[in-house]
């Protein structure tokens, strides 16, 4: 008797899904220094976490030194698709989070993403387990109620875990922050336009002529700002590699709070990127609970379309 077609399938299904695991995690390898965490796959690195502070361009004040965030990202070929501590906004620091405007009980809270406000920060706190291709770390969401020369406090304590893949021909990134309000004030969020979810800053380069948004909607740097997106990808030339195009697409996890979250997007030719969950309805974090946000990078080589990015998000919402 020949095999039912059938068991042809769920063969060809397990070898496919085996193939895809060996894939996925195919020398891929992690270092971890005093100052940062880098992931490689083979000798091309995917993404650098600094544990260590990071200083500004020379010049510009101390206040804008940072840890805590991700700087470079890579496309699969090796070139660069960050930028960091752009002259328009210092804060800017390849892809990290913050909350920006808060109320902290019953008075005005921290702005943890403004740093030249100076009534808040995010720090590196400590590793608290590294993997292959993956790391787990404590951050501290600090606030500066007596002023910036006084002790700050320790208004959220997070954990974030941040896990990459190689998977059919690009690097994927697994993002997900769970933040605790370890004080006995509520840390409320009133709705804002920007702030909260993942916040990502291409490379200085890209401009009106050769980078644009693309959204699940069909959306582009004209028309996307303020609207909701199950996924959003950006593309532009690659920096320090060969020089050709490459596109950071960015997921909302489907059980996000808010999902699919609103977005903030600029039309001045730059690239920056904002998953907002407080855009439109205000939110908070009450004394001794948590929330978490969960987000998935996936970046190709070249200019990717709606359908190569709607599969990456299918897979991604089961």
């Amino acid at each position: 008797m020949k095999p039912y077609p059938t068991l042809y399938l769920l063969s060809a299904i397990l070898l496919a899904t085996g193939l895809l695991q060996v894939e996925a995690k195919e020398n891929l390898s992690l270092k971890q220094t005093e100052q940062s965490i880098t992931v490689t796959r083979g000798e091309t690195p995917i993404l650098t976490y600094h544990v260590a502070e990071v200083p500004p361009p020379n010049g510009v004040d101390k206040i804008y030194n940072r840890s805590g965030f991700i700087y470079p990202m890579h496309a699969p070929s090796g070139g660069i698709v960050t930028g960091i501590h752009p002259a328009d906004h210092y804060h800017h620091i390849g892809l990290w989070h913050a909350w920006v405007n808060t109320k902290y009980g019953d008075k005005k809270g921290p702005d943890f993403w403004n740093l030249g406000r100076k009534t808040g920060r995010i720090r590196h706190a400590k590793v608290k387990e590294t993997r292959k291709a993956g790391f787990t770390v404590i951050q501290e969401h600090l606030g500066y109620l007596e002023g910036i020369k006084a002790e700050p406090t320790v208004i959220l304590k997070e954990t974030l875990s941040v896990d990459a893949a190689f998977v059919e021909g690009a690097n994927v990134i697994d993002y997900a922050m769970t933040q605790k309000n370890v004080t006995k004030k509520a840390l409320v969020f009133p709705a804002y336009r920007y702030g909260g979810g993942l916040a990502y800053r291409a490379p200085h380069s890209w401009n009106k002529k050769n980078s644009d948004y693309l959204t699940s909607e069909g959306l582009d740097r004209t028309n996307s700002h303020a609207t909701r997106a199950n996924w959003v990808a950006m593309h532009g030339p690659a920096e320090e590699g060969k020089g050709e195009d490459a596109t950071v697409a960015i997921l909302c996890h489907p059980k996000n709070h808010d999902a699919p979250q609103r977005i903030r997007t600029w039309d001045n030719g730059k690239i920056f990127f904002n998953y907002v969950p407080i855009q439109e309805t205000g939110w908070s974090i009450q004394p001794g609970k948590s929330i978490t946000l969960r987000y998935r990078i996936v970046i190709f080589d070249g200019k990717s379309g709606n359908k190569a990015i709607e599969t990456r998000w299918k897979a991604y919402n089961q």
